[in-house]
């Protein structure tokens, strides 16, 4: 192994990538204009449901319980209508997600001691969020009872409201919430943003760069040459992994100075285990840009190893333990789920070394493997 060599391949494909801007721009542009696309426009916060309300009482109560709503903050309302009728045309086209009916008689039922129903309408094309507004609108029900029960029983026997709401409750349940106490999904997709972008880049960008060669025919000059395999290789992959190691730092610090997500962890051991999951990266470029004779085909075959994994099959959208059996098995087989899971740990839980060793042992066997494979597979004598 001769690391002049290695220095002088890594120098030339450098010169390349600066010489071909469209490349330059892929290199470096693009991943940071996906962390602010995906980061601005992806949210798993459900708030500021539109909401209408139809008062068929007119009551005291009836305008009470309606004021419970309106004045929460998950719910965004767009006034009150006099029917139905009127509302159903604006919960097709998506201008409301979420209807509240109050039936006549509401208040009369309430003094009179009668229980009364009132009927709610929930768009239920995003599942998700069909089932969190179905939990806000239980939630604000439930409290609007409670407080109507212990003023009834106040009345009915002159102890106070407090006593009689704690009678009713006699198991009250506080929640805290762990590593992200604002309970704010950005905090969480971030960190995650960064795995996916770095299993996205580098394949692409390494793929692309040994299989133009290729396509130019500038690949004969290393097969004609002294280069060993290893030398060539490594040389490659060099400027790509250097260039991924600057873009997750620039999307880390998309994170925190942006999206403001807070870092808890080591900054020296979420950097090994970055570099790491950026040598696994560029590995699946190596090893599809090694299969493959055309940038197309390069492109191709990248997207389908890269971006369902990413997407899917890493807890970035659905979570690990939420997975099928099957679907948790693919999950464990690729890199993507590991350094998730440092990235979570690293920003909002602030572990590090002690915690997510395993982690980080996987991603360097993976990382080894993927080179091995990708080294197996190029030959400086193709096949003719």
């Amino acid at each position: 192994m001769n690391l002049r060599r290695i220095r002088v391949v890594a120098y030339k494909e450098w010169r390349e990538i600066v010489r071909d801007r469209l490349f330059f721009a892929l290199a470096f542009v693009v991943p940071s204009l996906l962390m602010l696309l995906f980061g601005y426009g992806l949210s798993l916060d459900v708030e500021n449901i539109p909401l209408a309300i139809v008062d068929y009482d007119q009551s005291v109560q009836s305008r009470d319980y309606a004021h419970k709503f309106t004045d929460s903050r998950y719910f965004s309302f767009q006034g009150y209508a006099q029917r139905e009728q009127e509302l159903e045309k604006l919960v097709i086209d998506n201008s409301l997600r979420a209807v509240i009916i109050i039936p006549p008689r509401f208040g009369e039922d309430l003094r009179a001691g009668r229980s009364t129903s009132v009927q709610t309408w929930i768009d239920g094309t995003f599942p998700f969020r069909a089932l969190t507004a179905k939990g806000y609108v239980t939630a604000i029900n439930a409290a609007i009872n409670l407080d109507a029960l212990s003023a009834h029983f106040s009345a009915l026997t002159g102890a106070s409201r407090d006593s009689i709401r704690a009678a009713l409750q006699p198991v009250r349940m506080e929640t805290r919430y762990l590593y992200n106490q604002e309970v704010k999904s950005i905090w969480s997709i971030a960190p995650k943003l960064i795995m996916v972008i770095l299993m996205l880049s580098p394949p692409f960008l390494t793929a692309l760069g040994v299989v133009r060669e290729k396509e130019s025919g500038a690949i004969y000059n290393v097969y004609s040459s002294t280069l060993s395999r290893g030398e060539y290789l490594i040389g490659k992959l060099l400027p790509y992994v250097a260039i991924s190691v600057v873009n997750a730092c620039a999307l880390t610090a998309f994170a925190l100075l942006l999206f403001g997500a807070p870092f808890k962890g080591d900054p020296l051991f979420f950097l090994l285990s970055t570099i790491l999951y950026v040598v696994c990266t560029t590995g699946i470029g190596l090893l599809v840009s090694v299969m493959v004779n055309t940038q197309v085909a390069a492109m191709v075959g990248t997207a389908i190893v890269t971006v369902v994994p990413a997407v899917l099959y890493s807890g970035m959208i659905i979570p690990i333990p939420s997975l099928s059996a099957v679907a948790s098995v693919i999950a464990h087989l690729l890199p993507g789920m590991y350094y998730a899971e440092i990235a979570m740990g690293s920003f909002l839980k602030g572990v590090g070394f002690a915690s997510l060793w395993l982690d980080l042992l996987i991603l360097a066997l993976y990382a080894t493997a993927l080179f091995t494979a990708g080294f197996l597979a190029f030959h400086k004598r193709p096949n003719t």
